[in-house]
């Protein structure tokens, strides 16, 4: 009898607890999960039942428990997520691809090196300038067609329209810098030539 009572009441509790994250008002229900999020959950419960109990138990003691209270500023969760192995990462100004484009972007500098003796120096608009003829023989370096584009503050820009970010190491080398699919500098996807 004890034993009929004890299911009865999980059962009721079951419900309860089920119809309460039913029923509840919209402003209060959780975020409906994804379907990448429901396989990923799908997967971790599908490990951890196979795992040993010792390694469940470390490895659930490494998740520590979010306090829904904690306020939480929107840059600070800001991550970026790298594209899938294979992804591609279509350009947005031009057809040429990143790579090739920041290729030929060195190119034009190394050129100006050779023949002033040195890369143009300054802010990326300053490199344009000096890049596409103003330099001391009139020497225009820019080459559309090589994928080399500018925008309108006089910038010139990686294929996704960021612009470049130069930095002189030495007199004859320099790190070209593109931010990359997410357009943000500094990131793992960025892209670096020297």
């Amino acid at each position: 009898m004890k034993k009929n009572l004890w299911e009865a009441l999980a059962v009721l509790l079951f419900f309860g607890v089920l119809a309460y994250f039913f029923f509840k008002p919209e402003a209060t229900k959780p975020p409906v999960a994804t379907e990448k999020e429901l396989r990923q959950a799908v997967a971790i419960q599908a490990a951890l039942a196979s795992a040993p109990a010792k390694a469940v138990t470390a490895i659930e003691s490494n998740f520590p428990a979010a306090n829904a209270s904690e306020k939480v500023l929107p840059s600070a969760t800001q991550t970026f997520v790298p594209a899938p192995a294979g992804a591609r990462q279509l350009p947005e100004i031009t057809t040429l691809e990143p790579l090739t484009v920041q290729e030929n972007v060195r190119t034009a500098i190394r050129n100006y090196g050779q023949r002033f003796g040195g890369n143009p120096v300054g802010s990326n608009e300053e490199i344009t300038r000096a890049l596409s003829g103003e330099n001391p023989r009139q020497v225009n370096y820019f080459n559309a067609e090589a994928g080399m584009r500018v925008n309108q503050k006089g910038e010139l820009v990686d294929v996704w329209g960021v612009a470049f970010f130069f930095h002189q190491l030495s007199a004859s080398q320099m790190e070209i810098r593109s931010a990359g699919p997410d357009k943000l500098m500094w990131t793992l996807d960025d892209i670096v030539t020297h």
